[in-house]
């Protein structure tokens, strides 16, 4: 710890001086490097890196004689391990630090790490070395490894010739490079607009009091999350409601419209020069669902399930409507209003009463408590240093069940609240993997109101947010302790990482769960009948929302079935209209602030079938108790502590017995069509 730390604190040349070292890629990181104080630093952090790895793939590359398991595929993963540690530290420093100038560096980094991720695919000379390791007498964790790797090699075009080895090369860094730019653009498109006082009418006190007239007599609001989602649950102003989503749907405009159209048109590229049809093909290949038909049938199919209960959903919203505003049309700016007031008319629950009991603080504290009882884990606070005196460190140590008591499984860093230039949504950032007894390192960087009941009140969905993103974290951490980086936390198929995360939320229905941490001011309990409205009320909507994120899949894979259509946004609004109960208007430009088309390119159907797969593993917990202990640590070391070492579908169905059914997907959206 200290070595690195007193490394940050050092001339940006002395840094860069390091000698390179041998051994593991904790040995050769340390910690992450959280007090950057410049650019220069970031810089020269990188320049360490990317010659290390520069000298790691030189080293295999003329490696000679027999190829084995301990001379090759050992320092090839610890070259991979290499590659992602830093990558998620550079990820991390884009997404947070304070100055344009320190992000730009991070975001330079991160473009040359991908870059060095294709010269490491396209290494013919390694490739011909791993191909010739025999493994036959390896557990079957290291067969199914070696084999996982090999068919990514040769995915990714490494048997052409030189000539067209070189045109990959340039066409991923051509790819890198637009990826960068559309991230960027997002995270620096924080919009906002100015409102008179009086259109604040319908807020919470504590939003009116946390922003206070100008000297211009107006009120600033902003598009990031905190201002979002209560404008649009509460303020009575349609013209306010309109005006900021507006803003907010058409962030990064027009600047991502020549990073994406660059991003699509050179994908497309590299797949028809890898012989694929497009690059939807080339993505899905190794996933769980791995061609673009079945990824439009999965969508087709959860759409048409939902159907029924999106077309309650708006038939509900439409009534309330028009008893609350005659001749008013329901439409997308106004649908989460709308939706407010159902849940008051309804269901007697008041969304301003639910969020009296959870504060920033509480909810924290209460996530971590929930997962210390589940997986048998104690979350202690860790020390060391941090980019921002908001971000919070704790580390999980395991509790005897499946480690020695007290053994250190990971550790986290929590940036929670929002600040200009901060990546504006939530995620999880895996910054080390655990590999042989090195814990593993998490970054969870989220928007989220801060502190008590003063100013961190929050709305019952950024719980479930929380919770989410957290569960990332967990399957991270716990998903470590393995013999390969490659295989170590969040290593499954891409379209599997979700469904873990999307299982957890379910217990912020659960009473016993909630009346552990959701207190008022008072210090009151949350009354169990308030739950209980809560559960009652939980699938409203849920029709409507499976049929909106079906939309955004069908743009996701659309995008990518060829070269950039001629008008992104009116392709975009073409291909989610075709879902979506309520249409994006004229003069939106949505695709610009979906950053899931850089990173998740056509497979944000992901979602969707993730909570098939989480509905489905959790019947196990319904069966047996949301607490019983048997069923929570089955889940730890059959689920999360498997990481990637097998297939998803063989972890879910050690889990439950037998494979993954969409009959519990298809119950619980049904669930919407039921009547108060």
């Amino acid at each position: 710890m200290k070595t690195l730390i007193t490394a940050t604190l050092m001339s940006a040349t002395a840094l860069a001086a390091i000698p390179a070292q041998a051994g593991t890629v904790e040995d050769f990181l340390g910690e992450p490097i959280a007090t950057a104080k410049d650019a220069a630093t970031i810089n020269a952090r990188c320049e360490m890196v990317m010659t290390e790895l520069e000298r790691r793939l030189g080293a295999l590359e003329k490696e000679k004689g027999t190829a084995t398991v301990a001379n090759t595929l050992k320092p090839y993963d610890e070259l991979i391990g290499l590659l992602y540690a830093a990558g998620g530290e550079f990820v991390v420093y884009r997404e947070v630090m304070l100055d344009a100038e320190r992000r730009e560096a991070a975001g330079n980094c991160e473009s040359r790490i991908d870059n060095f991720d294709s010269t490491i695919s396209l290494s013919r000379p390694l490739y011909d070395r791993l191909k010739g390791v025999d493994v036959s007498g390896e557990d079957e964790k290291t067969q199914y490894y070696l084999s996982q790797i090999l068919e990514a090699f040769d995915r990714n075009g490494v048997s052409q010739d030189a000539e067209g080895r070189a045109k990959i090369a340039a066409l991923q860094e051509e790819i890198t490079k637009a990826g960068t730019d559309f991230d960027r653009n997002i995270a620096e498109s924080t919009g906002s607009i100015k409102a008179l006082p009086e259109e604040l009418a319908g807020l919470p006190q504590d939003f009116i009091d946390a922003h206070p007239v100008g000297p211009d007599g107006l009120v600033t609001l902003t598009t990031a999350s905190p201002d979002v989602t209560p404008v649009l649950a509460y303020a009575e102003s349609e013209r306010l409601r309109e005006r900021l989503m507006r803003v907010y749907y058409s962030r990064a405009y027009p600047e991502n419209q020549e990073a994406l159209r660059r991003l699509i048109n050179k994908r497309d590229e590299l797949a028809k020069a890898l012989g694929r049809e497009n690059y939807a093909a080339l993505a899905l290949e190794p996933r769980m669902i791995d061609t673009p038909a079945k990824a439009e049938a999965q969508i087709e199919q959860v759409a048409a399930a939902a159907l029924p209960a999106a077309e309650a959903d708006i038939a509900l919203k439409k009534e309330v409507l028009a008893e609350l505003k005659p001749g008013v049309e329901l439409d997308i700016f106004n649908t989460s209003y709308v939706a407010t007031q159902v849940m008051k008319d309804r269901f007697d629950l008041d969304p301003q009463e639910v969020r009296q009991y959870f504060t920033y603080d509480n909810v924290r504290d209460g996530v971590f408590r929930l997962v210390e009882d589940l997986f048998q884990v104690e979350i202690v606070p860790w020390d060391t240093d941090v980019w921002h005196e908001d971000v919070e460190t704790f580390e999980i140590r395991d509790r005897g069940q499946v480690r020695e008591a007290g053994t250190v499984l990971g550790r986290f860093y929590l940036d929670s609240h929002p600040r200009d230039g901060k990546y504006s949504h939530a995620n999880h950032v895996t910054m080390r993997d655990g590999v042989g007894d090195a814990p593993a390192v998490s970054a969870l960087v989220m928007n989220m109101p801060k502190g008590g009941y003063d100013t961190g009140l929050m709305e019952h969905g950024d719980v479930e947010t929380f919770l989410h993103e957290f569960g990332h974290l967990i399957h991270n951490i716990l998903g470590g302790n393995q013999r390969w980086y490659g295989q170590a936390g969040v290593a499954t198929e891409r379209d599997f990482v979700e469904a873990p995360s999307q299982m957890l939320e379910n217990w912020v229905y659960d009473y016993d769960t909630l009346a552990r941490f959701a207190k008022n001011e008072a210090g009151e309990t949350i009354p169990h009948e308030l739950v209980e409205k809560m559960q009652a009320a939980r699938y409203f909507g849920r029709g409507q929302y499976e049929r909106r994120q079906a939309g955004y899949s069908n743009a996701s894979l659309n995008y990518y079935r060829g070269p950039a259509p001629e008008d992104l946004s009116e392709a975009y609004r073409t291909w989610v209209n075709e879902y979506s109960m309520l249409p994006f208007p004229e003069g939106t430009h949505s695709e610009g602030r979906f950053g899931h088309l850089n990173g998740y390119s056509a497979g944000y159907y992901t979602y969707g079938w993730s909570r098939v797969i989480a509905a489905d593993l959790f019947t196990r917990f319904k069966t047996a108790g949301l607490r019983d202990p048997q069923t929570a640590m089955d889940y730890r070391v059959k689920v999360l502590g498997a990481g990637g070492t097998r297939p998803a579908a063989e972890l879910v169905e050690d889990f439950l017995g037998r494979p993954v059914s969409f009959e519990a997907f298809s119950e619980e959206v049904a669930q919407g069509t039921k009547k108060d």
